[in-house]
């Protein structure tokens, strides 16, 4: 075991959370770090804005950090396109400023998780400015490169998440490389042991700056066919996402060699004393595609679930999707829950339809199941998308009507009501700030009753709560429309989704309330609860 020195040491223990499995019990909170505050007046947030608002965090409750790629980039997909895995962009700051987040964090019981983007670099990376010089580079074999076909075209039919071929031409070499995301997104080639080597020597070089744990970014893409087949047609039983590319995704993701990465990635994690937590951007359509990615308990700790984040908030669809999640998944395995994130527009946009009922209802529901809950930043303000113009957008992956901009769901952060929502004091921030009059912290950390607050308190609720951390989660039968659940021995979950009051089975006090003003009421039997409300219950 590799135990992390006393100048990075692990998080302050808290008493709800065990150290060797401490995302169980934690509520992480991902952070965009260019939409997040800025320090500079740049217009761009920074790591000393992130380490600017830790009271603010520690406040609010939450666990863990997760911080979206810090890594120098040219930043045509903003740090997931990596020109240097062992340092730190210098327009987010500096390493020292890293090891004072770090530290600063740990000294509120806050960890940190980074993103690590094994899948594909930056074409500016030194390994692959050397792969593309000659065809006996000594960095050649650590991408995908390919001869043409028999007419001269690209070696196979694969299409990139925009719908492109993902197949580019290098002339200097005649050859073809591999990009599943941006042409200038080159794919690794994960069959190279150099290749695995060398992100075992990124992941220990971060854990052994304190790092508490690593999301995989596009998990399920590390590894392709090593013959590269043509992929095969759509036959309408296909998710949206392939049907919009034309083909089903089954040589170029999701190949069942990328399991042996995750258990080395595991591996390494597993090093360090507490070990350190691997949480996987599982980007499949279905939970028993999901299960998969855990193993034997020997690779990813959590999982992203799609078709969770991707339900309507609708009490039928959402159950099944939960139920059958804790049904699949392997024993002992944990669960974990996203509302929003840089991927898909905010749930108070998509979910919700920004009615402020709604959002409650949501955040209530999510903050209460069994397993790992993720607070996109924003979520617990209700931030609705911001409208980005066409000529203000800066998401080169958009790619209409197979890929959406992104812009809208990465605004930044609305902080109060002053000019760009305190989050720069810039002419202008990178992307435009949504109606700060509307939404932000400040005014709603003064308001007992707004969304902030009840978020604040989900949090404390569920931190005090053995049941709702760890307790087993049983669905009850309810009316239609409704959603209950029992969280261990004696909580009670239950929402109103539709548009009719509605009569629940129940016994206890109201611990909280999605509008508040039933908190501490008694049930006594019978609960009546109203059109979009959630409540939790006591006995």
């Amino acid at each position: 075991m590799i135990v992390a020195s006393q100048a990075v040491a692990q998080a302050v223990p808290s008493s709800h959370i065990d150290p060797q499995s401490w995302w169980r019990d934690a509520v992480i909170y991902q952070i965009y770090p260019r939409s997040f505050a800025d320090t500079n007046g740049d217009g761009v947030g920074d790591i000393p804005g992130v380490i600017s608002k830790l009271d603010y965090l520690q406040w609010l409750g939450v666990d863990a950090i997760w911080l979206t790629p810090l890594y120098p980039s040219p930043n045509h997909d903003f740090g997931y396109d990596v020109s240097d895995y062992y340092s730190i962009n210098p327009q987010f700051g500096t390493m020292h400023d890293f090891e004072r987040l770090v530290d600063e964090a740990h000294r509120r019981g806050i960890r940190i998780v980074m993103d690590i983007v094994p899948n594909h670099t930056s074409v500016d990376h030194a390994w692959f400015q050397d792969s593309r010089s000659s065809r006996t580079a000594a960095h050649r074999d650590w991408y995908v490169w390919a001869d043409p076909a028999p007419d001269g075209g690209p070696p196979n039919n694969w299409v990139d998440h925009t719908g492109r071929p993902a197949w580019e031409w290098d002339d200097h070499t005649k050859q073809y490389y591999l990009h599943n995301f941006l042409t200038s997104q080159p794919d690794l080639n994960w069959w190279n042991p150099q290749v695995r080597a060398e992100f075992d020597r990124i992941l220990r070089f971060w854990y052994d700056r304190g790092v508490d744990g690593f999301r995989i970014d596009a998990a399920q893409a590390i590894i392709k066919d090593q013959l590269l087949r043509d992929n095969p047609p759509i036959d309408g039983t296909d998710p949206p996402d392939a049907r919009a590319r034309g083909q089903k995704y089954v040589y170029n993701i999701n190949r069942p060699e990328l399991h042996e990465v995750l258990r080395q990635f595991r591996a390494v994690a597993d090093e360090y004393d507490p070990p350190r937590m691997l949480y996987g951007e599982t980007s499949v359509p279905t939970v028993p595609e999901l299960a998969s990615f855990y193993g034997r308990d020997d690779e990813i700790h959590i999982g992203l679930n799609m078709p969770y984040m991707l339900s309507d908030l609708n009490a039928g669809a959402l159950q099944t999707v939960v139920d059958s999640t804790q049904a699949i998944l392997p024993r002992d395995a944990w669960p974990s829950w996203t509302l929003s994130n840089t991927e898909v527009p905010r749930f108070p946009t998509r979910w919700a339809g920004n009615d402020d009922a709604l959002s409650r209802v949501a955040l209530l529901m999510h903050l209460t199941m069994r397993g790992t809950p993720f607070l996109y930043y924003g979520d617990e303000i209700a931030m609705p998308d911001v409208d980005v113009p066409p000529a203000m957008q800066r998401d080169e992956m958009a790619a209409p009507p197979v890929r959406d901009s992104r812009d809208p769901e990465r605004t930044p952060m609305q902080w109060n009501h002053s000019p760009h929502g305190g989050f720069t004091s810039a002419p202008t921030a990178w992307l435009p700030v949504g109606d700060v009059a509307a939404t932000n912290v400040a005014d709603q950390q003064a308001d007992h009753t707004s969304i902030l607050n009840l978020t604040h308190d989900l949090i404390q609720v569920r931190r005090s709560s053995q049941d709702l951390r760890r307790g087993a989660q049983t669905t009850l039968p309810s009316p239609k429309d409704t959603w209950v659940f029992r969280r261990g021995k004696s909580t009670l979950v239950a929402i109103n989704l539709g548009t009719a009051d509605a009569l629940i089975p129940a016994t206890g006090t109201i611990a909280i309330s999605s509008g508040r003003d039933r908190d501490g009421e008694a049930a006594t039997g019978q609960l009546r609860l109203r059109p979009s409300e959630g409540v939790v219950v006591t006995t």
